[in-house]
């Protein structure tokens, strides 16, 4: 996909403790509106507190955030967030006394929209996303698969240039899986935007991804297409063990 003027998102050098652990040690990604890179690695292997870095919740010592050529590596979470870096959080977050299309709405009214344009925008969002249904409905009844989606919809309300998702597939059946991927898949056209994602599930991240940066123990094991990742030796190991990696099994 081709969008004029790209802006580009990086990380650079990236470090990040707590207490002696360290839990992100050099490490180096970039991303581009038009595309969606997948970030993956075992349990622990700094994924999450990497998001937290992209999104100001985690300052890096040392190492620089840098967005569309600009250092921004000291600006606060909501900073970042007006700045177009968008997120959804494993936990959901939503406003619960609040309806879906509210909770869309709300995050219309913070970039600035009128109320009216906020409702608009959000009923447009909850139409392609085939959320319409629930719009009044309360965000406390919601599934947990429903929350995760209308989590994404209200990250997407803020009309981000990067939308950073962390495991929106979590609990979701294979069904609800394969409507997630084509939703994912959408959002670069829809929104103009770059994705990164975190998941778990291997089929979502080889089905939507164009790029997988692979973390282990904090730093960067491998990047590539997904095609790449699947059957490299060294990612093997860190997922399935030397075995596996000797026998040219792939994720």
């Amino acid at each position: 996909m081709v969008i004029s003027n790209r802006k580009t998102l990086e990380a650079k050098n990236i470090h990040v403790s707590f207490g002696g652990i360290h839990a992100l040690s050099g490490v180096d990604l970039s991303l581009a509106t038009g595309d969606i890179l997948g970030l993956i690695g075992p349990n622990g292997a700094g994924k999450t507190t990497m998001v937290n870095v992209l999104t100001g919740f985690q300052r890096p010592k040392p190492g620089a955030v840098i967005l569309d050529g600009r250092d921004v590596s000291k600006l606060s979470a909501p900073k970042m967030a007006r700045a177009g870096i968008g997120r959804s959080f494993q936990a959901a977050r939503l406003f619960r006394n609040l309806s879906v299309l509210e909770n869309l709405t709300v995050a219309g009214l913070g970039i600035g929209l009128s109320k009216a344009k906020a409702t608009e925008q959000g009923r447009e969002i909850l139409r392609w996303m085939s959320l319409v249904d629930q719009a009044d409905q309360k965000a406390s009844s919601l599934s947990y698969s429903s929350e995760r989606r209308v989590s994404i919809a209200r990250a997407v309300a803020l009309r981000p240039s990067f939308l950073l998702l962390d495991e929106p597939a979590s609990g979701m059946n294979e069904a609800e899986c394969e409507s997630l991927m084509e939703i994912i898949t959408g959002l670069p056209k829809r929104v103009e935007c770059g994705v990164l994602l975190i998941e778990h599930n291997m089929q979502v991240i080889m089905g939507v991804c164009d790029r997988v940066h692979v973390l282990d123990g904090g730093k960067s094991l491998a990047e590539g297409r997904p095609e790449e990742i699947r059957s490299n030796a060294v990612v093997l190991r860190a997922y399935l063990g030397e075995d596996a990696s000797r026998k040219n099994t792939r994720i």
